[in-house]
């Protein structure tokens, strides 16, 4: 895969995103901070937004599986919008940057997924009705 097609935002072919991983943070000292629970991961998720439609991802439905361990640290599956998104190779890592920001998070991995592909019906009740849809 080029680099310049993920700094530069282009469309990249979804064969060559599939199962992209990102990752950020470092291991929880966990004798000093409780892991995060489910509530502050979300919350983290809730401030990564796809720049071409006003609703956060995790209430788009594009959040497929998040796990937290007793470490703290955090795996995500995602998906995006369309396989020829063009955010496609710099979603995941936003994502990763953003849930490391919270506190009592320690790594994060975030996967990008295509299997099932995203439709409306994966978002929130919030995120239909900011977009005028359903």
């Amino acid at each position: 895969m080029d680099p310049m097609d993920m700094m530069f935002g282009e469309p990249l072919d979804p064969s060559e995103t599939e199962g992209l991983t990102a990752t950020a943070g470092q291991p929880l000292d966990t004798s000093k901070q409780q892991p995060a629970g489910e509530d502050a991961v979300v919350a983290a998720m809730r401030e990564v937004y796809d720049p071409e439609i006003p609703v956060n991802i995790y209430d788009l439905g594009l959040i497929y599986n998040m796990d937290i361990s007793d470490t703290g640290d955090v795996r995500v599956e995602m998906t995006l919008t369309a396989p020829g998104c063009p955010v496609a190779g710099e979603m995941p890592q936003m994502v990763a940057d953003s849930v490391s920001r919270a506190e009592g998070v320690g790594q994060v991995t975030v996967t990008l997924t295509w299997e099932p592909p995203w439709t409306m019906d994966h978002m929130s009740e919030d995120a239909k009705l900011a977009l005028g849809v359903g």
